[in-house]
């Protein structure tokens, strides 16, 4: 007997093996079958797809500045504020990287160019959170540390001069909540900024601005300048008189997911309270306009949330929408967003296939 059990073991442990392959292959060929992209082709830097954008930040990356000219020039000449604060951040973000076609934008004219410098604003406070690495201080070494706040007082600089440029814009104000955050604004101050851009798109003659409230809702959270309770009253107040279609219904899930996610468990996610927010979110989604830039972004959320919550079907749904493009809540708040993403639709698949097979008996 002593003899047989190593084999009996090692032949156990070949069956496991092949089940799992099998396994992991059946759900490979269910994701393509779906239609879905693996890990590997997912966006780490956009929530969704924006033809316009992809190919003005390719432009830019080969060095020809004037696609990025032209698609802010419009957003601008629109009064689109939430398609311009987007477009914004996303290429200021990869200024913070390259800036080369961003400086050859500014010495390309001769006098400052209003936009040229809402980016320039934008990428020097990216850069100075790209070199402070992790947004927790007890990651962040003190040459990190240093870096970050040697570069924030530029930030703010930047930020005033393209405010100055253009007076009637609430961009430049957006972007400097996120120079709030590292300075350290009090309450106090960071209320007359909120001011200065509720200032410029007044209610109810404008939709209030998710980019906006996105940002401002991380000055509130317990991880920065506020608590639990200041950011559920932020995301109450955004819910409050926000018309359908809005998308003001994300701050709510945001604020429970980040000061309760990490030690929830699984009756949390279902609790009453929490499926009432989910719900109201989808109702939200279903009213937006579907070119609404900031749509995918509450998709992501609720990809996130219905699969906690065990409504895999309608996860998935989410999922199939926003395919693709992983640079969202909550994917982003992980080393590898592409892989939160791709694991928590499987646990969406995997659940959904189950559900069909109990309903066909199987």
């Amino acid at each position: 007997m002593a003899r047989v059990l190593p084999f009996v073991l090692f032949a156990f442990g070949v069956w496991f093996w092949l089940k799992a392959r099998r396994s992991v292959s059946s759900l490979v060929g269910t994701e393509a079958e779906l239609g879905l992209l693996p890990r590997d082709r997912q966006n780490t830097e956009l929530a969704g797809p924006d033809a316009d954008l992809e190919r003005a930040l390719d432009e830019a990356r080969a060095g020809r500045w004037e696609p990025v000219a032209r698609l802010l020039a419009a957003t601008g000449k629109d009064r689109d504020w939430e398609r311009r604060a987007l477009y914004v951040r996303v290429l200021g973000e990869a200024a913070a990287r390259d800036d080369s076609w961003l400086r050859a934008w500014r010495a390309a004219g001769d006098s400052p160019d209003a936009d040229a410098e809402l980016v320039q604003a934008s990428a020097t406070v990216s850069r100075a959170w790209l070199l402070r690495g992790s947004p927790y201080a007890k990651h962040t070494t003190p040459e990190q540390a240093d870096s970050f706040h040697e570069l924030l007082p530029a930030a703010r600089a930047d930020t005033a001069r393209a405010a100055a440029l253009g007076p009637d814009d609430p961009s430049p104000y957006i972007v400097e909540i996120r120079t709030a955050l590292g300075v350290g604004y009090g309450p106090e101050q960071m209320r007359e900024l909120w001011a200065e851009i509720t200032a410029r798109t007044p209610h109810p003659t404008s939709a209030p601005l998710y980019g906006a409230h996105e940002a401002a809702m991380r000055y509130w959270s317990a991880r920065w300048h506020g608590s639990a309770e200041l950011a559920e009253e932020f995301a109450t107040q955004a819910t409050a008189d926000a018309p359908p279609g809005t998308l003001m219904t994300a701050f709510p899930l945001i604020a429970w997911y980040d000061h309760h996610d990490a030690s929830a468990g699984p009756r949390d996610y279902t609790s009453p309270w929490l499926t009432a927010l989910v719900d109201a979110a989808l109702s939200d989604t279903a009213a937006a306009p579907a070119d609404h830039p900031r749509l995918p972004e509450l998709r992501h959320l609720l990809a996130y949330f219905l699969t906690r919550q065990g409504r895999h079907e309608e996860a998935l749904e989410q999922f199939r929408l926003v395919d693709g493009y992983v640079h969202a809540l909550p994917w982003r708040t992980r080393r590898d967003p592409a892989e939160f993403f791709t694991s928590t639709r499987t646990t969406a698949i995997r659940g959904s296939e189950a559900r069909a097979r109990i309903r066909k008996g199987v």
